[in-house]
């Protein structure tokens, strides 16, 4: 299996958090506490995902803020409220087969859009344990930001 790589574009921060992440084994880093700028620190679980690529086939892994739903998992494709969506989401949708750390646990999961009353219901979760996801829904415009379940495959 190719190792993953992190992409080249990520800001600095996610970087150094995936790196503590990984060097750790997953023990430092899965609680990662972020200043938002005029607002309280806040502390939010994190997972690292891991991504083919549509395109070139590489393994490309992004570190992620999450929460739970019954077994699985869901993150956020919010992209700072850009008006597109995430490399990672494009790549998702064309492989929904993906590798997750979550803490020191490894695991392979099937990524799935949520919709209807279940994006809604953990949106309201997401905004709730990392409240600027609201400000990137108003930045977003027209553009709705998924909500993925990663549902964990044994």
């Amino acid at each position: 299996m190719t190792e993953a790589k992190l992409p080249p574009n990520l800001p600095q921060w996610m970087k150094d958090h995936a790196d503590r992440y990984l060097k750790s084994g997953g023990t430092d880093g899965h609680l990662y506490t972020i200043n938002p700028p005029g607002q309280a620190a806040l502390t939010v679980p994190s997972l690292l995902l891991t991504t083919t690529g549509r395109k070139s086939g590489d393994k490309w892994m992004f570190p992620l803020f999450y929460g739970k739903t019954g077994n699985s998992y869901f993150v956020i494709a919010s992209k700072g409220g850009a008006p597109e969506h995430p490399g990672w989401f494009r790549n998702m949708q064309a492989n929904p087969t993906v590798d997750i750390q979550v803490g020191t646990e490894k695991m392979k999961a099937h990524a799935r859009t949520a919709t209807g009353e279940e994006r809604k219901r953990l949106w309201a979760q997401a905004v709730a344990f990392f409240p600027p996801y609201a400000d990137y829904e108003k930045k977003a415009g027209a553009r709705e930001i998924p909500v993925v379940v990663l549902d964990p495959v044994h």
